[in-house]
């Protein structure tokens, strides 16, 4: 008897990963994530929501972010006119909190948590997001995220908007991950990643000659993506110059795609991860490769989401877009926004 083709089990049936539930190992977080593709083709009878507004004004009184505007703890915003950083009102984080008492059981522990928390409002205007902002504009927004982690990096172990005192569970996770790819291969592990997914392409978004973006291999989002430096960079504040420029270019780029794909202001959590920093920035940490997340919940439409339920909390992540299909997708969509594109013609 003839053994099966690769791929193909002895009853005859083949593999594709388009159609079959399979899972796959995600080597930065240490864990697993079912892709069920063929649910794709289930009808939607779940929750739909409203799409944001589209007529936001230029200027709110009633948005405590706006320039001149007061905020609920009285202080009133200066009429800026770039990038605009201050200590959140409402910190979940406090530089001066006192330390917890002792445990007196190991199933009770309770660790200090210190820190500080900042909010940054990318422009003045309300109605202008990321991917509507002029290169110039990304740019002193990467500059400023760069300051940040270069002022409060002096002293907090982890830095993204807010810092803290200690690694948190996502930095601590990816620090063990990373250290041991390196040292079982030789290499940092994101750096091998991307020189993997540029020559492989089936997973690629957008590219330019220092980055690029791809839905990762592993990804839980439906339209989930991750922003990876060609070089290797330790830290958002290692940036060269040409660097920092090319990342405000495929910043915008990508976000132009997430917006175009359902014709709306995108929604997603976004944030960088790079090398722990403080009392760590004398150690070695060449296991860290710089990068990005983005976590958008969108899965169907403008009023269909993702959301984390039943499964996904007492099992594993599951999604049911494969990667390479979403990739795809957003590859596939113009680099004009939609609201610019009668302007183009």
């Amino acid at each position: 008897m003839e053994p099966a083709p690769a791929g193909q089990k002895e009853g005859g049936s083949r593999f594709r990963a388009s159609e079959h539930q399979h899972a796959r190992y995600n080597p930065l977080r240490d864990d697993w994530v079912l892709v069920s593709a063929h649910r794709v083709k289930r009808p939607w009878q779940g929750q739909l929501e409203k799409p944001p507004p589209e007529d936001v004004p230029r200027w709110d009184p009633k948005n405590p972010l706006c320039p001149g505007a007061t905020r609920a703890n009285g202080e009133v915003n200066p009429q800026y006119e770039g990038t605009f950083v201050f200590p959140n009102d409402f910190p979940a984080l406090q530089p001066d909190a006192p330390e917890p008492d002792d445990s007196d059981h190991p199933l009770f522990r309770a660790a200090p948590a210190r820190g500080v928390c900042k909010v940054m409002c990318f422009h003045p205007w309300s109605d202008l997001t990321l991917p509507l902002m002029s290169l110039a504009e990304i740019r002193t927004v990467i500059d400023a995220w760069a300051e940040l982690a270069t002022d409060l990096g002096a002293s907090y172990p982890w830095v993204q908007v807010w810092a803290s005192s200690f690694l948190p569970n996502e930095a601590r996770l990816e620090d063990r991950t990373q250290r041991e790819h390196l040292s079982q291969h030789g290499v940092p592990m994101l750096l091998e990643y991307a020189e993997q997914e540029a020559r492989r392409k089936e997973r690629l978004v957008v590219e330019n000659a220092d980055w690029l973006v791809v839905v990762p291999y592993w990804a839980t989002w439906p339209y989930q993506t991750l922003l990876l430096p060609r070089r290797h960079v330790c830290r958002l504040q290692d940036l060269r110059e040409g660097e920092r420029d090319s990342l405000a270019s495929i910043m915008k780029r990508l976000l132009i795609k997430y917006d175009n794909l359902f014709e709306v202001s995108f929604p997603y959590s976004m944030g960088w991860h790079g090398a722990p920093t403080g009392p760590h920035l004398e150690e070695d940490c060449r296991h860290w490769q710089l990068h990005a997340h983005y976590y958008p919940p969108l899965l169907r439409s403008a009023t269909v989401r993702k959301f984390m339920v039943g499964y996904e909390m007492l099992a594993q992540a599951q999604r049911d877009l494969t990667p390479e299909q979403a990739a795809e997708r957003l590859r596939s969509l113009p680099e004009v926004h939609y609201k610019e594109g009668d302007k183009e013609m």
